[in-house]
């Protein structure tokens, strides 16, 4: 039976751990064409390489650092090279630090989360907007966080950034929508990714034990890539239901 995304193209930006990852594994399996981007060449070679395990096909793996506009632009350069088109990108890249509390933080780590979360997501939209309009239409589908929705401590700067991001994509769909191009702005509660890693103060194991999983925003992602392009999910929330 061919996957729910059979005939698509993806471009998973930000795929080498976590939701990325899994993003990239669940959609290759649903039959896309998989372009998988990130700053860590070897992890992109390993994806790659069980991702043609699993599915049969290879995946372009592209080094990219989103910070890097010329970078960004040889991604999507490459991808639409390869492909021939852009059906759904999905924009996962983000990070946070270790000294996120307002009395810790610094003009530098802040720019550091602006650049990354935030000016990356921007880079990756402009570039991409003229190939999305060029073959009708497109996707992009942003992860955000559950913190923007309700605040924690996870640090200003993480908060603002994410929260940059509703911005980016209800402009860009305001601007494009008769284009074609659609976005989507998931919101992921505590998931057991990397990330958490560097969190000031280890998460306790009984809480982590309800967290999500990154399989489960990939499903969530899945859903929304697999809708017919006459429908529109602004955004979603997922939260852990014991949290």
């Amino acid at each position: 039976m061919a996957g729910r995304l059979a005939g698509k193209t993806a471009l998973i930006i930000g795929a080498t751990s976590g939701m990325g990852r899994a993003t990239a594994l669940q959609f290759a399996r649903e039959g896309a064409s998989v372009a998988i981007a990130g700053r860590r060449a070897g992890l992109l070679q390993e994806l790659g390489e069980q991702i043609a395990a699993e599915s049969g096909q290879a995946a372009l793996g592209l080094p990219c650092d989103v910070q890097d506009r010329e970078q960004v632009r040889g991604m999507v350069n490459a991808a639409r090279a390869h492909f021939g088109r852009v059906d759904i990108t999905v924009y996962s890249t983000g990070t946070n630090i270790p000294d996120r509390s307002l009395d810790r933080l610094t003009p530098d780590t802040w720019d550091l989360m602006v650049g990354t979360n935030l000016t990356g997501a921007y880079q990756c939209t402009q570039l991409l907007v003229p190939v999305l309009r060029e073959q009708g239409g497109g996707l992009i589908i942003y992860l955000s966080t559950g913190a923007v929705k309700r605040a924690d401590a996870s640090g200003i700067a993480y908060q603002a950034t994410k929260a940059g991001l509703d911005g980016i994509a209800g402009g860009t769909m305001a601007e494009e929508k008769a284009h074609g191009i659609r976005t989507c702005v998931i919101y992921p509660g505590l998931c057991d990714t990397p990330l958490v890693l560097k969190r000031p103060v280890p998460t306790p194991p009984e809480v982590m034990q309800h967290a999500l999983q990154p399989e489960d925003v990939a499903e969530a992602c899945l859903f929304v890539a697999g809708l017919p392009a006459r429908c529109h999910v602004p955004d979603l929330v997922l939260l852990p239901s014991r949290l």
